[in-house]
Protein backbone atom coordinates (compact mmCIF):
# COMPACT_ATOMS: atom_id res chain seq x y z
CA UNK A 1 0.00 0.00 0.00
CA UNK A 2 1.84 3.54 -0.97
CA UNK A 3 -0.76 5.78 0.59
CA UNK A 4 0.74 7.64 3.52
CA UNK A 5 0.07 7.70 7.24
CA UNK A 6 -2.06 10.96 7.15
CA UNK A 7 -4.32 8.87 4.60
CA UNK A 8 -5.28 6.09 7.26
CA UNK A 9 -6.54 9.06 9.97
CA UNK A 10 -9.89 8.56 10.81
CA UNK A 11 -11.97 11.44 9.35
CA UNK A 12 -15.70 12.94 10.29
CA UNK A 13 -17.96 11.47 8.18
CA UNK A 14 -20.84 13.26 6.73
CA UNK A 15 -23.95 12.77 5.82
CA UNK A 16 -25.68 13.45 2.79
CA UNK A 17 -29.20 13.49 1.48
CA UNK A 18 -29.74 11.22 -2.00
CA UNK A 19 -31.11 15.14 -3.44
CA UNK A 20 -29.62 16.38 -6.27
CA UNK A 21 -27.62 19.00 -4.48
CA UNK A 22 -26.20 16.66 -2.06
CA UNK A 23 -25.39 13.92 -5.00
CA UNK A 24 -23.27 17.02 -6.49
CA UNK A 25 -21.91 17.58 -3.26
CA UNK A 26 -20.65 14.13 -3.02
CA UNK A 27 -19.16 13.88 -6.29
CA UNK A 28 -17.10 17.16 -5.64
CA UNK A 29 -15.44 14.91 -2.58
CA UNK A 30 -14.96 11.87 -4.70
CA UNK A 31 -13.07 14.21 -7.58
CA UNK A 32 -10.81 15.64 -4.66
CA UNK A 33 -9.64 12.20 -3.86
CA UNK A 34 -12.73 11.37 -0.92
CA UNK A 35 -14.41 8.55 -0.32
CA UNK A 36 -18.22 8.16 -0.49
CA UNK A 37 -20.71 5.33 0.56
CA UNK A 38 -24.02 5.64 -1.56
CA UNK A 39 -26.95 3.24 -2.39
CA UNK A 40 -27.29 0.44 -5.00
CA UNK A 41 -29.67 -1.76 -6.65
CA UNK A 42 -28.20 -4.41 -4.63
CA UNK A 43 -26.39 -3.26 -1.50
CA UNK A 44 -24.45 -0.30 -0.54
CA UNK A 45 -21.33 0.45 -1.92
CA UNK A 46 -18.04 2.69 -1.30
CA UNK A 47 -16.30 4.70 -4.28
CA UNK A 48 -13.51 6.57 -5.20
CA UNK A 49 -12.27 7.95 -8.70
CA UNK A 50 -11.09 5.16 -10.22
CA UNK A 51 -8.45 6.36 -11.72
CA UNK A 52 -6.49 8.29 -8.23
CA UNK A 53 -4.57 5.51 -7.08
CA UNK A 54 -4.32 6.79 -3.36
CA UNK A 55 -8.29 7.77 -2.93
CA UNK A 56 -8.43 3.88 -4.43
CA UNK A 57 -5.98 2.95 -1.69
CA UNK A 58 -8.28 3.78 0.61
CA UNK A 59 -11.02 1.51 0.29
CA UNK A 60 -8.81 -1.01 1.28
CA UNK A 61 -7.72 0.60 4.29
CA UNK A 62 -11.01 1.72 4.98
CA UNK A 63 -12.87 -2.18 4.86
CA UNK A 64 -9.60 -3.97 5.77
CA UNK A 65 -9.55 -5.32 2.25
CA UNK A 66 -6.69 -7.66 1.05
CA UNK A 67 -4.87 -5.74 -1.13
CA UNK A 68 -4.97 -8.95 -3.37
CA UNK A 69 -8.73 -8.50 -4.51
CA UNK A 70 -9.32 -6.12 -7.43
CA UNK A 71 -11.68 -3.38 -7.50
CA UNK A 72 -14.65 -3.50 -9.17
CA UNK A 73 -15.67 -0.52 -11.16
CA UNK A 74 -19.06 0.62 -11.63
CA UNK A 75 -19.70 2.65 -14.48
CA UNK A 76 -22.46 5.82 -15.56
CA UNK A 77 -23.56 4.64 -18.89
CA UNK A 78 -22.12 1.84 -20.95
CA UNK A 79 -20.19 3.53 -23.52
CA UNK A 80 -18.14 3.87 -20.59
CA UNK A 81 -16.97 0.38 -21.13
CA UNK A 82 -14.12 1.80 -23.04
CA UNK A 83 -12.01 3.52 -20.21
CA UNK A 84 -12.03 0.35 -18.33
CA UNK A 85 -11.88 -2.81 -20.98
CA UNK A 86 -9.38 -3.15 -23.70
CA UNK A 87 -11.28 -5.40 -25.86
CA UNK A 88 -14.86 -6.44 -25.09
CA UNK A 89 -15.75 -9.70 -26.90
CA UNK A 90 -19.46 -9.91 -28.43
CA UNK A 91 -20.43 -11.78 -25.62
CA UNK A 92 -20.41 -9.22 -22.78
CA UNK A 93 -22.16 -6.64 -25.33
CA UNK A 94 -25.02 -9.40 -25.61
CA UNK A 95 -25.07 -9.37 -21.75
CA UNK A 96 -25.23 -5.86 -22.00
CA UNK A 97 -27.90 -5.48 -23.96
CA UNK A 98 -30.14 -7.71 -21.76
CA UNK A 99 -28.81 -7.17 -18.20
CA UNK A 100 -27.55 -3.85 -17.92
CA UNK A 101 -28.41 -1.16 -16.23
CA UNK A 102 -28.41 -4.21 -13.70
CA UNK A 103 -26.71 -6.71 -11.10
CA UNK A 104 -24.49 -8.05 -13.34
CA UNK A 105 -20.59 -7.77 -12.94
CA UNK A 106 -18.62 -8.86 -16.10
CA UNK A 107 -14.77 -9.65 -15.80
CA UNK A 108 -13.17 -8.21 -18.29
CA UNK A 109 -9.32 -7.68 -19.79
CA UNK A 110 -8.44 -4.23 -18.26
CA UNK A 111 -7.07 -1.16 -19.80
CA UNK A 112 -2.96 -0.91 -19.81
CA UNK A 113 -3.67 2.46 -17.72
CA UNK A 114 -6.21 1.41 -14.75
CA UNK A 115 -4.40 1.68 -11.58
CA UNK A 116 -2.41 -1.24 -10.76
CA UNK A 117 -4.64 -0.28 -6.88
CA UNK A 118 -7.67 -1.29 -9.31
CA UNK A 119 -6.70 -4.43 -10.57
CA UNK A 120 -4.43 -5.55 -8.12
CA UNK A 121 -1.79 -6.65 -10.72
CA UNK A 122 -4.22 -9.50 -12.48
CA UNK A 123 -4.74 -7.72 -15.62
CA UNK A 124 -8.12 -7.74 -15.50
CA UNK A 125 -11.27 -5.82 -14.08
CA UNK A 126 -15.13 -5.91 -13.24
CA UNK A 127 -17.61 -3.82 -14.31
CA UNK A 128 -21.03 -3.16 -14.12
CA UNK A 129 -23.87 -0.08 -14.66
CA UNK A 130 -25.88 -0.52 -11.57
CA UNK A 131 -30.02 0.22 -12.04
CA UNK A 132 -30.13 2.73 -9.39
CA UNK A 133 -30.70 6.36 -9.85
CA UNK A 134 -28.79 7.54 -6.85
CA UNK A 135 -25.74 5.71 -8.11
CA UNK A 136 -26.17 6.53 -11.49
CA UNK A 137 -26.27 10.38 -10.91
CA UNK A 138 -23.22 10.06 -8.41
CA UNK A 139 -20.95 8.12 -11.24
CA UNK A 140 -22.04 10.56 -13.82
CA UNK A 141 -21.42 13.73 -11.93
CA UNK A 142 -18.14 12.40 -11.27
CA UNK A 143 -17.22 11.70 -15.07
CA UNK A 144 -15.17 8.60 -14.80
CA UNK A 145 -16.09 5.40 -13.56
CA UNK A 146 -16.20 5.01 -9.82
CA UNK A 147 -13.71 2.44 -8.02
CA UNK A 148 -16.52 0.32 -5.83
CA UNK A 149 -17.22 -2.24 -3.72
CA UNK A 150 -18.98 -2.90 -0.80
CA UNK A 151 -19.65 -0.70 1.96
CA UNK A 152 -18.76 -2.72 5.12
CA UNK A 153 -15.93 -4.34 6.89
CA UNK A 154 -14.53 -7.20 4.81
CA UNK A 155 -16.10 -10.19 5.94
CA UNK A 156 -19.22 -8.42 7.99
CA UNK A 157 -22.69 -8.41 6.32
CA UNK A 158 -23.02 -6.42 3.49
CA UNK A 159 -24.97 -3.00 4.31
CA UNK A 160 -28.32 -2.31 3.24
CA UNK A 161 -29.23 0.79 4.82
CA UNK A 162 -27.28 4.21 6.08
CA UNK A 163 -27.30 3.68 9.23
CA UNK A 164 -25.88 0.11 8.81
CA UNK A 165 -23.12 1.53 6.73
CA UNK A 166 -22.42 4.35 9.63
CA UNK A 167 -21.86 1.40 11.85
CA UNK A 168 -19.19 -0.39 9.62
CA UNK A 169 -17.30 2.67 7.99
CA UNK A 170 -18.10 5.66 9.97
CA UNK A 171 -14.63 7.16 10.09
CA UNK A 172 -13.46 5.71 7.55
CA UNK A 173 -14.86 7.19 4.56
CA UNK A 174 -15.83 11.47 4.00
CA UNK A 175 -19.73 11.16 3.19
CA UNK A 176 -22.57 8.65 3.41
CA UNK A 177 -25.33 9.33 1.02
CA UNK A 178 -28.71 8.23 2.58
CA UNK A 179 -30.43 6.96 -0.43
CA UNK A 180 -32.72 4.75 2.39
CA UNK A 181 -33.18 0.40 2.56
CA UNK A 182 -31.21 -0.74 -0.79
CA UNK A 183 -34.16 -2.78 -2.85
CA UNK A 184 -31.69 -5.59 -3.50
CA UNK A 185 -29.96 -6.41 -0.55
CA UNK A 186 -28.53 -9.53 -3.21
CA UNK A 187 -24.94 -9.07 -4.42
CA UNK A 188 -24.51 -9.00 -8.39
CA UNK A 189 -23.67 -12.35 -10.18
CA UNK A 190 -19.88 -12.27 -11.60
CA UNK A 191 -19.20 -13.57 -14.45
CA UNK A 192 -15.60 -13.91 -15.90
CA UNK A 193 -15.43 -13.34 -20.01
CA UNK A 194 -11.59 -13.04 -20.38
CA UNK A 195 -11.26 -16.65 -21.37
CA UNK A 196 -12.84 -18.21 -24.93
CA UNK A 197 -15.98 -20.07 -22.32
CA UNK A 198 -18.14 -17.86 -20.01
CA UNK A 199 -17.15 -18.69 -15.51
CA UNK A 200 -19.40 -18.25 -13.22
CA UNK A 201 -17.10 -16.40 -10.49
CA UNK A 202 -20.18 -15.44 -7.98
CA UNK A 203 -23.68 -16.57 -7.76
CA UNK A 204 -25.90 -13.43 -7.65
CA UNK A 205 -29.26 -11.38 -7.64
CA UNK A 206 -29.42 -12.52 -11.52
CA UNK A 207 -29.79 -15.99 -12.15
CA UNK A 208 -26.97 -18.67 -13.97
CA UNK A 209 -30.21 -19.81 -15.95
CA UNK A 210 -30.90 -16.30 -17.30
CA UNK A 211 -27.68 -15.82 -18.65
CA UNK A 212 -27.11 -19.11 -20.35
CA UNK A 213 -30.48 -18.24 -22.24
CA UNK A 214 -29.24 -15.11 -23.46
CA UNK A 215 -25.89 -16.42 -24.46
CA UNK A 216 -27.38 -19.50 -25.77
CA UNK A 217 -24.90 -21.83 -24.31
CA UNK A 218 -23.81 -23.48 -20.67
CA UNK A 219 -21.35 -20.95 -18.85
CA UNK A 220 -18.95 -22.74 -16.82
CA UNK A 221 -19.45 -22.95 -12.88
Amino acid sequence: MSEGEGERIEVQTRLFPATPDGISEAAVVVRRGGLVAFPTDTVYGVGADAFQPAAVERIYWAKGRPESKAIPLLLGKTEDLSLAAEHVPAAAWTLVERFWPGALTLVLRARADLPAAVTAGTGTVAVRLPNHPVALQLIQSVGVPLAATSANRSGQPNAVTAEEVQRELGGRVDVIIDGGRCPGGVPSTVLDLTQAAPRLLRRGAIATEDVERVLGRAIEK
